[in-house]
């Protein structure tokens, strides 16, 4: 349950292509399974889902502001989709076979940690979120439930298959180090001496005497900790980073998450030496260097659970996916749409991403 509203780019666009005619009246049948139905309904409640998911997400969100483009995204997310709900159908399905069932006590309960999670312990804050996603309590539980039989039935079929030995993680970590590699790190502390920003006719900028005087105030903190002064001690008395409070001190930073042009400053200091101050946007920065790692692969020994953890996650994968493909050969999938039959053959017959 997501009980968190996603942004609205092009909102009155992405309803005319997914939400049904008023005068349509009669539920449209889209495919049926073993005899249980998808409906139009059910295709579009996940075509939302998805695009809410990219609105959300940096993938281009952009791409979603006029109706070709949106278009264009539901046909690519459609066949995906289709597979995603019949499967689901067919794992449901087989888990009310073998007699699985949420409990009221079971739902009960993970309703309490949701509530507690989410701080939504008020009857009336709890009714908001449910209204907020357009979901009943009674739909809640169908949705608790259904997730529930597809974990159990996962669980069943392919969870004896995931135990992996030592040797198995071994071998894959010898086999695939770069996997495992960890970046190039340093560990820093700073002091930021802040150039205030003012306001003159609706236009904010920053005054040629308060950067002066802001400049002159690092050089002066310079020479205080050139004579040696504690970095920390001082950072905490006079930074204006949220990192006073912990005596100026941040990271690991991965080294490539920094600029070009920071990094060359970094590279010619060795632990304990200090930069100039620099310029940035809020101010003038100094900082020091506490510790570089270089960019090494772990001993197997210090990972085994990271390596054993992976090599898991990929047989569980190649497993689901061929129990998959074992259910939907069984299963009877009547279509009554051609368009996406077709679509879902092409994307089921499409091997996988690695």
């Amino acid at each position: 349950m997501r009980l968190i509203s996603g942004r609205v780019v092009a909102p009155l666009l992405l309803l005319a292509l997914v939400t049904p005619m008023r005068a349509e009246i009669l539920e449209q049948i889209l495919v049926k399974v073993n005899g249980d139905i998808i409906t139009k309904t059910d295709l579009e409640h996940r075509q939302i889902a998805a695009l809410r998911a990219r609105l959300n997400s940096d993938i281009a969100p952009e791409a979603l502001t006029n109706d070709e483009e949106l278009k264009k995204t539901l046909s690519e997310i459609t066949p995906k989709l289709l597979v995603e709900a019949i499967d689901e159908l067919l794992l449901v399905q087989l888990g009310r076979e073998k007699g699985y069932r949420l409990s009221d006590q079971q739902f009960n309960d993970w309703l309490s940690n949701l509530r507690e999670q989410q701080n939504l312990k008020d009857d009336q804050k709890f009714q908001a979120a449910l209204k907020q996603e357009g979901m009943t309590i009674e739909e809640l539980r169908r949705n608790v439930e259904r997730q529930m039989l597809i974990s159990r039935v996962q669980q069943d079929e392919v969870g004896s298959k995931l135990q992996i030995t030592e040797e198995e993680a071994r071998q894959y970590y010898l086999a695939h180090p770069e996997e495992f590699r960890q970046q190039a790190s340093v560990t820093l502390r700073e002091i930021l001496i802040e150039v205030p920003v003012t306001k003159q006719q609706g236009q904010a900028g920053v005054s040629v005497g308060a950067d002066d005087r802001a400049a002159a105030d690092a050089a002066a903190i310079r020479a205080r900790l050139s004579a040696g002064e504690d970095f920390a001690k001082v950072a905490g008395e006079v930074s204006a980073a949220p990192s006073k409070a912990n005596g100026g001190l941040i990271g690991p930073i991965d080294v490539s998450e920094l600029s070009a042009s920071l990094q060359q400053v970094l590279e010619k200091l060795q632990p304990g030496e200090m930069t100039q101050p620099i310029r940035t946007a809020r101010g003038y920065q100094i900082l020091k260097l506490e510790t570089r790692q270089a960019a090494v692969v772990p001993p197997f020994e210090s990972i085994r659970d990271v390596v054993a953890d992976k090599v898991a996650a990929a047989r569980q994968r190649t497993e689901v996916a061929k129990f998959l493909k074992r259910l939907r050969s069984q299963a009877l999938i009547e279509w009554k749409n051609a368009e996406l039959k077709k679509a879902y053959e092409q994307h089921v017959a499409t091997p996988p991403a690695l």
